[in-house]
């Protein structure tokens, strides 16, 4: 490994559950090299998935990663075990709907659904609905 740097054991987490890895990356390796592994060793059995890199979003400790990013970068070392596995959650485009369909962000419903599937807390609370008004509705 470049520079005498301990390789980085790291686990794929698909929306389903299911995992690509674990495997070990020098920590020299970029977002976008990951996102090729992940292509390249894709289950072949999902309804979902990617056609591209594009297409995949890796998310580490809730953060987004950046393709030009090294994985030494993109650790969140605090509460990490030393030798441990990491897990990296992917989350995949879904195919872009017609302008004309009135479905504003598909990445958006999409990434929704997959933390429904993942038993996850889910950021799907809605702070423009007057709660006051639930209260006014016949039972």
């Amino acid at each position: 490994m470049a520079g005498g740097k301990e390789p980085i054991e790291v686990r794929f987490r698909l929306f389903d559950g299911t995992d690509i890895g674990p495997s070990k990356y020098d920590p020299s390796t970029t977002v976008s090299a990951l996102k090729e592994f992940i292509l390249a060793r894709w289950p072949q059995d999902k309804d979902i998935a990617p056609k591209t890199v594009n297409d995949l979003k890796l998310i580490n400790a809730g953060r987004i990663l950046e393709n030009n990013r090294t994985l030494a970068e993109s650790r969140v070392p605090v509460g990490e075990v030393p030798g441990s596995v990491i897990t990296m959650h992917v989350v995949v485009r879904p195919p872009q709907a017609d302008k004309n369909s009135g479905i504003a962000d598909n990445f958006s419903l999409f990434f929704h659904i997959a933390f429904l599937r993942s038993n996850l807390p889910t950021p799907l609370s809605r702070p423009d609905v007057d709660a006051s008004y639930c209260d006014k509705m016949p039972s």
